[in-house]
């Protein structure tokens, strides 16, 4: 429940839990937003332009979508892989634009345009899997093959596979994300380029309408599940993406029909349930991060459930409330058990600043039972957790590759890992690149901007390329960190 500060609460309850943020070093927080968006053109598939930075790369999976006589080409590998795996491709678009949206205008202007290139590279990719009547294509690359190789992107032989799923069989999951994505990328471009943020939005409506009309997980049908699973299974339902994707929808087009399924579908899609989750899989706290912004903002109280779901998951990061349940290291970083643990601090820390703003926009508080928070709190425990990314941790190390002066040199990326196509334009096949993966030699390619999956929960890391649940960077890391660290760039002291 929020509150309006200026109600006159007892001053003790308004000191709002001073932190001790550790000063540790001063963070350039610009060099890091730079970085942080150019890490995905390493990870770029298909044509590269021209004005490509990352000069170690070169063209790769430039015949995907052969086998359905389509072009496939672009998109983004995930991780450390070959695969273009569409469910976490379309949730890393949906954060890049949901961070220009938010903060965009705190970016230096030329990083502003470099966050639209990497959000379009995206978009391209994505309009292409719903450009066919009543299907979605949700993945290229067979994942068995092709982590079977340790070999660069150019030389892929392994299977690339498409797997593509078509209606009545469902993929809510997938094309409710991937029409948050569209929604949310065509206000990001709506002032720039509004013809193609028409385009996007057009394709968003289709998608969506896809996603509710055949209700289901992708991961559900035969014919997809053995390329998905373990990987992006759907572990966690896919109604929330319907809730997200109509939430995108409603905020992209002002239009009440969208919010009118956010309102009467929320409890049939459980949107109270699983609330103190998100990510890939897990859209319940960004869903309701997002929403409470017409109840905070434009008095929208038919969507206060959304609201009071948004603040019990805030108050369970408050190490000093009674609902406090979230496990920090001995360090201060947020961790989940499971690997790729960053992506909890980086996804949770932008959820912290972007209801940060909300509040402060409307003068508000949030009454966590025992104490109230304030936006200024909230900003403070976001920085808490970049910085100790950015290097003020016990390792002394920043977990930004290229940022700082200690940083990953053994991350588990197969481009990163193997000699540039550049400096050895022989093939190296598939089972070759294994001296490279058993090496203990530094990464010969600098994959500049990647945020590595991080230490365990002991605040420790080895810098082990073999420990992909730790040395692995993901799109889905860097992704809110973009948005996290344009708002550091305006306010370096909250």
């Amino acid at each position: 429940m929020a509150f309006s500060t200026s109600n006159l609460f007892p001053p003790l309850l308004l000191l709002l839990l001073s932190l001790s943020v550790n000063s540790g070093t001063a963070h350039d927080y610009q060099e890091a937003l730079s970085k942080a968006i150019l890490f995905f053109e390493g990870q770029r598939s298909g044509f590269l332009p021209q004005d490509q930075r990352m000069k170690w790369r070169a063209n790769s999976g430039i015949g995907d979508g052969w086998t359905y006589n389509l072009d496939l080409t672009g998109g983004y590998y995930d991780a450390g892989d070959n695969v273009k795996f569409g469910f976490p491709m379309a949730f890393t678009t949906t954060m890049l634009s949901w961070s220009v949206i938010e903060f965009g205008d705190m970016m230096p202007p030329n990083e502003h345009r470099n966050a639209l290139v990497a959000i379009r590279w995206a978009t391209d990719y994505l309009l292409k899997t719903v450009s066919q009547p009543n299907r979605i294509f949700v993945q290229v690359g067979d994942p068995i093959s092709d982590h079977n190789c340790w070999e660069r992107p150019e030389d892929m032989d392994t299977s690339r596979t498409v797997y593509a799923v078509d209606a009545p069989n469902p993929a809510s999951d997938v094309a409710g994300e991937t029409a948050a994505a569209l929604a949310a990328s065509s206000m990001a471009f709506r002032s720039s380029d509004p013809a193609y943020s028409e385009t996007l939005l057009r394709n968003a409506v289709k998608a969506f309408q896809l996603a509710d009309n055949y209700r289901g997980a992708y991961s559900d049908n035969a014919n997809v599940r053995d390329g998905v699973c373990p990987y992006y299974c759907d572990f966690d339902g896919y109604q929330d993406e319907l809730l997200w994707g109509a939430a995108w929808l409603r905020r992209a087009t002002e239009e009440d029909n969208f919010l009118n399924y956010i309102q009467s579908n929320g409890k049939t899609l459980g949107a109270e349930e699983n609330i103190n989750e998100f990510g890939w899989d897990n859209k319940h706290a960004g869903l309701n991060v997002l929403v409470s912004k017409e109840v905070l903002e434009g008095n929208v109280l038919s969507l206060d459930s959304y609201k009071t779901s948004a603040e019990s998951f805030l108050c369970t990061l408050i190490p000093e409330t009674s609902s406090s349940h979230i496990e920090y290291t001995p360090g201060g970083l947020i961790y989940r058990p499971g690997g790729s643990n960053l992506q909890h601090a980086t996804s949770i820390a932008f959820l912290e600043l972007v209801y940060a703003n909300y509040l402060s926009r409307t003068s508000q508080t949030i009454n966590c039972g025992n104490i109230y928070v304030n936006a200024q709190t909230l900003r403070q425990r976001a920085k808490k957790q970049v910085d100790y990314i950015l290097g003020d941790n016990p390792m002394g190390m920043s977990y930004m590759v290229g940022y700082g002066n200690k940083y990953p040199q053994r991350i588990h990326h197969r481009g990163s890992s193997l000699p540039s196509i550049k400096d050895h334009p022989q093939v190296i096949a598939c089972k070759e690149g294994s001296i490279y993966f058993n090496s203990s030699n530094p990464n010969p390619n600098v994959l500049v901007g990647a945020i590595v999956g991080g230490p365990g929960e002991d605040d420790l890391y080895g810098d082990d390329r073999a420990d992909f649940r730790k040395s692995e960077p993901t799109t889905y890391i860097n992704a809110p960190f973009v948005g996290i660290l344009a708002y550091f760039v305006a306010n370096p002291n909250p």
